[in-house]
């Protein structure tokens, strides 16, 4: 199966670049649907590929403003996009692409959502901060493929992007990402499928931003190996036997599966009010140019999530879970939310005129919540032996099948996006009603550029401040293995980060601390719980890139230390390296052909609960993980619009030490052969 589908990649290879094979045209970004804001991508080669024309943006929410984005995808590190270290430079995942996982470089990490299911899968998981649209010259098409492995352990990711415009003012968009993996280890399967559409106007007077997205992910869970002594030393366990088969390998989990889906659709659209002025076209000839002033905003979010959670082998579940407390037969639990969001505001224009040389807005938002939970869809007939073996309640517990939140915001936002020289944005949003009652949340950024031993660096500087309540299922929830109702009090969090960008060294230097007090997280007993002290973490980092002719060495460094590591461990080093030759052979081939490696040290790992897809600190006798490098050996190359990679992942497995777990009772996936195609068809 495997040489099968390595001839068939080769064969497609040899095609693409015959059909293809003609100068222009760079293939745009791939971070809309799939693939997270991820580090890897952040890590800028000294050779970069031509940009194609046209533009892209992101939205703010709710007003939908845009954001200015890439439409660049970088032949640099396209390799990376197959494993599941991708995300970040210290990512600690369960198994492979699209499994659960959680970034280890804190600040990197997305903030907790309503829905916190979604949280373990955030990378893989369509949402709003990455819906990109773009208008583009020539309608484009990018197919994807990637696959490896064998038989019993093989992957495979299709992916397919498209972005077009039928006039100046109408444009449009489709994704799809279908991702399936066997696993390298048993009961390590991931099946997953999203797709989404989307759409803009942009006329004089009115404008429409809309997408769709959908997604279905269904993910096997095994809990981990049985015995770390299986990857470490696995001769004490099979009689001097030193080689094992990782699908061998026991779990402590067979038939257990997680599935977490939903839908988004929002739409955003906006009434422009302002004049008409003549625009000099050249010495004798003038055109009319419609200038807005004010825009006033209607925005509409429907959020439909989902979680299941099922396991079907009863006696491995009275030894993975210490309470049961629905049905002793088996697990069958569900989670469901309903968001909706109405948003109506008002928006100052910036540069309608000279000295209008910011943007203002204002707005309000009503959002209702409906929550339904495991009693609402599960009520099993039990007999009295079997409601004896029920773990009680505690006393007087009560969490309702199904209940109601509505929520009332107003906040605003005052930016500049505009000039080469100064931009800024700051925004305030403040809770009124229901659960947010007194919520307040405040951030800005800036981004100058400024002469430093006579070239320009560019700074970048951020902060925030949050005063926010808890999400509600962190507050009421109830399944067959857990159940808490809590009073959480709000979380406080204060964050200040900045970068440097220095671009004749070619050095990045970044640094941030955060404080946060009443964290809540996970504890040994995979329960949340809240600190009343404070919580300090502070990071900084160092990228440099080295070039020497066709030899390049980038590299990252970063530090970063937490005040209570009981509370929030962290590995206070990790380091992101990648050696690699990178040059054009034939005139038109493009090739970069080197070896990367991601490393952090020892540090308490975080276990990961399956039943609620939650990572929480360990108990009394924490296993220490970390030290240990994982290492690729890749050829990428781009051929006109045809990019391609062969890639082995895990290449350095046993040579340094055996200590190879990613969390707890987690292996890094053994060594695998890798290959992917990428195909721009634009027209």
């Amino acid at each position: 199966m495997f040489a099968k589908r390595a001839f068939l990649f080769c064969a497609a290879l040899v095609y693409f670049a015959v059909a293809f094979s003609q100068p222009g045209g760079q293939t745009l970004s791939r971070r809309g649907v799939n693939t997270p804001n991820n580090q890897t991508a952040q890590h800028s080669s000294n050779q970069p590929d031509t940009i194609r024309e046209g533009s892209a943006w992101t939205l703010t929410f709710p007003l939908g403003d845009h954001v200015e984005s890439t439409l660049d995808t970088l032949t640099y590190n396209f390799q990376r996009t197959t494993i599941p270290t991708m995300v970040s430079d210290a990512y600690a995942s369960t198994g492979t692409i699209g499994a659960e996982g959680i970034n280890l470089l804190y600040l990197s990490r997305p903030r907790r959502a309503t829905f916190f299911f979604q949280d373990a899968l955030d990378a893989w998981i369509p949402t709003f901060k990455r819906q990109k649209f773009y208008n583009v010259y020539v309608p484009t098409t990018i197919l994807s493929y990637k696959f490896g492995g064998n038989d019993y352990n093989h992957k495979d990711r299709l992916q397919v992007d498209f972005a077009g415009n039928v006039n100046r003012r109408i444009g449009i968009g489709a994704t799809m990402d279908y991702n399936y993996s066997k696993g390298a280890y048993e009961a390590q399967a991931v099946k997953d499928f999203a797709f989404g559409f989307s759409t803009y106007y942009m006329g004089d007077r009115y404008e429409l931003q809309a997408f769709y997205n959908h997604f279905n992910f269904l993910n096997k869970e095994n809990g981990g190996i049985t015995n770390d002594l299986y990857i470490t030393d696995p001769a004490e366990l099979q009689g001097g036997v030193t080689k094992i088969d990782p699908k061998s390998i026991p779990t402590r989990l067979t038939a257990a599966h997680s599935r977490v889906n939903g839908d988004e659709l929002f739409m955003t659209h906006a009434y422009k009010m302002g004049f008409w002025k003549s625009v000099e076209v050249n010495d004798t000839l003038t055109r009319e140019e419609y200038v807005p002033v004010t825009r006033l905003i209607y925005s509409f979010d429907l959020q439909h999530r989902r979680h299941m959670f099922r396991n079907d082998n009863v006696s491995q579940g009275k030894d993975f879970w210490k309470n049961t407390y629905l049905d002793p037969t088996g697990t069958l639990d569900y989670t469901y939310l309903i968001q909706m969001t109405n948003s109506v505001g008002v928006e100052l224009i910036e540069g309608f005129q000279r000295w209008a040389k910011f943007g203002l807005s204002a707005y309000i938002s009503y959002q209702t919540q409906r929550y339904k939970q495991a009693t609402h869809f599960h009520q099993p007939e039990l007999s009295e032996t079997e409601v004896e073996q029920l773990s009680p309640l505690p006393e007087n517990f009560y969490v309702a099948p199904t209940s109601v939140r509505n929520l009332l915001w107003v906040g605003g936002r005052l930016n500049k996006d505009k000039g080469s020289i100064l931009k800024y944005a700051a925004s305030a949003r403040f809770g009124l009603v229901g659960d947010v009652i007194g919520d307040l949340e405040l951030d800005g950024s800036i981004n100058t550029r400024f002469k430093l031993f006579g070239d320009s660096v560019k700074f970048t500087a951020k902060g925030e401040f949050r005063n926010t309540a808890q999400p509600y299922l962190l507050q009421n929830y109830i399944s067959n293995h857990f159940a808490w109702k809590n009073d959480f009090g709000k979380t406080r969090t204060y964050r200040v980060e900045g970068e440097l960008l220095i671009p004749w060294t070619k050095t990045t230097i970044g640094a941030g601390v955060e404080n946060i007090q009443n964290m809540v997280y996970f504890n040994s007993n995979s329960l949340p719980v809240q600190d009343g002290g404070n919580v300090q973490v502070f990071s900084a980092k160092i990228e440099q890139l080295f070039k020497v002719g066709i030899l390049n060495w980038n590299n990252t460094v970063y530090y970063q230390k937490t005040s209570n590591a009981a509370v929030l461990p962290l590995p206070e080093l990790a380091i992101y390296s990648n050696l690699f030759l990178k040059f054009t052979a034939f005139k038109v081939l493009k090739l970069q052909i080197g070896v990367d490696c991601d490393y952090y040290t020892r540090y308490n790992g975080l276990d990961y609960q399956p039943a609620t897809m939650s990572f929480h600190v360990q108990g009394s006798e924490p296993v220490k993980i970390g030290n240990y490098p994982f290492c690729n050996a890749y050829f990428t190359a781009r051929l006109y619009k045809t990019r391609f990679y062969i890639l082995w992942s895990h290449v350095n497995q046993g040579m340094f030490s055996k200590e190879s777990f990613i969390l707890p009772h987690y292996p890094f996936n053994p060594r695998k052969l890798e290959f992917g195609l990428s195909v721009d068809f634009s027209n």
